[in-house]
């Protein structure tokens, strides 16, 4: 048993402070206010949370596509350094082949992680693609992109064992309301990006099924007064979860706040949209096969077009509060937002029965002092 007392506590939809926390067989047993005399006190810092990463490419050199379960492991137990708790890892799209072995692989991570996993919890994979516009493909590879194809679909699905949670693709292709009815009675997400979508057909698709919007803003159209298009169509549809890359560069800060405002904290999740070159130095690296070169943090193809991010979730939040989000929204961003997003009931939030993954911060800088998953201390 573990009783921390003493911190300001966001649970996150309420802040508790003095809280007392005590967490048995890996679970939140108890959030009461107040101190006890017994546990280590935590008075002057934040306990909040863990981040729940709906879109991450990949960190630190461990690439999402790569196909092999050990550098997924590998990925989650980074990512945790930076406050992630949980997160669902992206490929981006490319040949049949390696999009296959990338599904056994995920399958096979998760099974390696079983009940006491050393790093992030590895929800499932996130297929970015292939089925999406090449007239937005971004940076992805337009040798690979394709039309949605069911059956191809479902050899990724048996070979992940069902643990594909996420598809992004274009509601516009042809096909692709009917696959985005029959992937939500198999219980995935489907998420609208990489998309030329007009108002209507975005609307479409959210009536077939779809729930989620990838990093707004980006690889779509832009919002305008007499082409509402795909943009509008998501954030004022109640049943859809915005994703936005919020490391001050995918998106401006006004459209940022903008969107939040819109949609409300919990249909916004922070997501770093991060590849492999995060956290490495500047200098030139690969994505899905296509060069990117990263310059001051920011990476990029040779064309001048956005190749992700290399942000983390703890930066992700302070950027959050530093254009203006109350910290409480932040985190409910950054952790129940998306866990309802991807159905986690028990995680990014702290209550009785839920899941003890939290990160302890500073209340200055909100700088990342600790993490706990299930209740053991990972850093």
């Amino acid at each position: 048993m573990l009783v921390l007392t003493g911190a300001r506590v966001y649970t996150p939809l309420e802040v508790v402070e003095p809280a007392t926390l005590i967490i048995d067989r890996g679970r939140i047993a108890s959030l009461r206010a107040g101190r006890s005399p017994r546990g280590e006190d935590l008075k002057g810092h934040i306990v909040a949370p863990g981040f729940v990463d709906l879109h991450v490419h990949g960190y630190a050199g461990y690439d999402a596509t790569s196909g092999e379960p050990d550098l997924l492991l590998s990925l989650a137990r980074v990512l945790a350094r930076h406050g992630v708790t949980a997160f669902i890892p992206a490929t981006v799209t490319g040949p049949h082949e390696v999009l296959l072995r990338a599904a056994k692989a995920i399958a096979e991570a998760i099974k390696a992680q079983g009940e006491s996993p050393d790093g992030a919890r590895i929800l499932g994979l996130e297929l970015e693609g292939p089925y999406i516009n090449p007239e937005r493909k971004g940076a992805q590879n337009a040798d690979f992109i394709r039309a949605p194809d069911w059956d191809e679909f479902l050899e990724y699905w048996d070979a992940a064992r069902g643990k594909i949670r996420t598809i992004t693709l274009a509601p516009e292709l042809p096909g692709a309301l009917e696959f985005i009815e029959r992937a939500s009675r198999l219980g995935m997400v489907v998420s609208l990006g990489h998309t030329n979508a007009s108002y209507e057909e975005a609307k479409a698709a959210i009536a077939a099924g779809a729930t989620r919007a990838t990093h707004l803003f980006n690889a779509m159209p832009p919002l305008h007064h007499r082409a509402p298009g795909v943009v509008a169509a998501c954030l004022e549809s109640p049943q859809v979860v915005v994703e936005l890359v919020w490391d001050l560069v995918h998106v401006a800060p006004p459209m940022l706040r903008l969107a939040w405002r819109l949609a409300g904290s919990l249909r916004t999740a922070l997501i770093t949209d991060a590849i492999a070159a995060g956290g490495l130095p500047d200098g030139c690296y690969t994505l899905g096969g296509l060069a990117v070169e990263v310059k001051e943090g920011v990476p990029r193809l040779e064309n001048g077009v956005l190749a992700g991010s290399t942000l983390t979730m703890d930066q992700a939040v302070r950027n959050a509060v530093a254009v203006g989000v109350p910290l409480r929204e932040a985190l409910i961003m950054a952790s129940l937002a998306p866990a309802r997003a991807c159905g986690e009931p028990s995680l990014g939030i702290l209550r009785p029965g839920s899941q003890a993954d939290f990160v302890v911060l500073d209340p200055e800088e909100l700088v990342l002092k600790r993490v706990y998953l299930g209740g053991r201390r990972l850093l």
